[in-house]
């Protein structure tokens, strides 16, 4: 089954975090008023609503000899879209994560990297070696 996925989330700025999804990853905008906006992220829809400063606890976790961010969300693409998105943010100024190969050689292998939003949100780009494995253990 082929769906979308709608994730809402707050934001310190919606003008600063439209910005930065539109404008450094390529997303466009969808509707929108004055203290929310609609994303859309290779299709799938982010709804940010300004609500100021918040906090999480547990940030990180472990997996393998990586440390990752515990409260995250991300999108599986293609791997030739996947490479083109990591050239472009890799050579910009924005903060990315070194690409990383998960489960490697296991079932799920995939490529990673990660990019922090204007809100601290990480956002986690895939590319499955093997697109029927995204759900396989």
């Amino acid at each position: 089954m082929k769906t979308k996925f709608h994730l809402a989330l707050p934001c310190k700025n919606i003008e600063t975090t439209k910005l930065f999804y539109t404008s450094i990853l390529g997303a466009s905008q969808g509707r929108q008023a004055d203290k929310w906006a609609d994303i859309n992220l290779y299709g799938n829809q982010l709804t940010f609503t300004e609500a100021g400063s918040f906090n999480f606890d547990f940030r990180n976790y472990r997996l393998g000899n990586n440390v990752l961010p515990s409260f995250h969300f991300g999108v599986i693409i293609p791997v030739d879209e996947w490479g083109k998105l990591y050239t472009k943010l890799f050579q910009s100024n924005e903060e990315v994560t070194t690409e990383v190969t998960f489960m490697e050689h296991k079932i799920g292998e995939h490529l990673s990297f990660f990019i922090t939003d204007p809100n601290g949100y990480m956002i986690e780009f895939k590319s499955f070696k093997n697109d029927e494995e995204v759900f396989s253990s």
